[in-house]
């Protein structure tokens, strides 16, 4: 970062915002992303910030967790696309700004707040953030004043392999196929479906999943993954839904005419 840059970035201008009746805090962007902040009391805070390749953020104030009061969001671009996102919550007890703790968890793509999107009618938050060719976006809702991971994707790396057993018409614009998961505040597996990874679902509706054509003549359908006998079977052009997938298995749907949904697993490895 050049001196002129650091310079810029410590004389930007400041962000005033009311923590509370009558409370008022300023925060100010400082050399490489640091946040400078005089809080209502008259004290000063420091806080690590996020920053671009030119060590500047961006500031602004929004309601973050629904409480009807601001949150201190600081954004910096990183990389060609992607845009890192920190928040700070006003915490009345410690009369002080305080991080918004993420949850820990194994399936989310972004690996913190990237490309912050806030859904007030539904209460949910957007992390968006891409890796390679694929865009990703996790989904956060509050649950007792904590947020937890609501709803993530993992891309279905199964390829020609599925063609060969479950046909499903796609378009120029669809995007590579992706394991969508619901999760509850305790981080169980609510519901999944398999669809369009670039496309996230809406939050306020349950999954939809991609519906395809059984291709071969006779295909196994088993009870659990790994399985290697069953009486059961699809024929081909049987239309089912896609739900989910684990090492090459795919969980299906089958509308039975008389005998209503049918649950089973297929083997789309080659």
């Amino acid at each position: 970062m050049g001196v002129n840059a650091a310079a810029a970035a410590a004389d930007g201008p400041a962000l005033r915002m009311e923590v509370g009746p009558g409370q008022v805090a300023t925060a100010r962007v400082e050399a490489q992303g640091t946040l400078a902040l005089l809080l209502p009391s008259g004290r000063q805070q420091r806080l690590d910030g996020v920053a671009d390749a030119d060590g500047g953020a961006r500031l602004s104030q929004l309601d973050v967790d629904f409480d009807g009061r601001p949150e201190l969001v600081a954004r910096a671009s990183v990389g060609q696309v992607n845009e890192a996102v920190a928040v700070y919550r006003f915490d009345t007890r410690q009369a002080r700004f305080v991080p918004l703790e993420l949850p820990a968890s194994s399936h989310e793509q972004c690996g913190g707040l990237m490309g912050l999107d806030v859904d007030a009618a539904n209460r949910t938050l957007s992390s968006s953030c891409r890796s390679g060719p694929m865009w990703y976006v996790d989904l956060y809702r509050y649950h007792d004043g904590r947020l937890y991971l609501y709803r993530a994707e993992r891309t279905l790396m199964l390829g020609d392999a599925l063609e060969a057993t479950i046909f499903v018409k796609q378009t120029a614009e669809s995007g590579p196929m992706a394991v969508w998961s619901t999760f509850d505040p305790a981080g169980n597996v609510l519901e999944t479906a398999i669809s369009d990874g670039l496309v996230a679902p809406r939050s306020d509706r349950r999954l939809l999943a991609f519906s395809g054509q059984v291709v071969p003549a006779r295909l196994p359908l088993y009870a659990r993954p790994g399985d290697t006998a069953t009486r059961r079977y699809l024929v081909r052009d049987d239309r089912v839904e896609l739900l989910d997938e684990k090492d090459g298995w795919v969980k299906v749907r089958y509308a039975n005419p008389t005998r209503g949904d049918i649950l089973g697993w297929v083997n789309a490895n080659p």
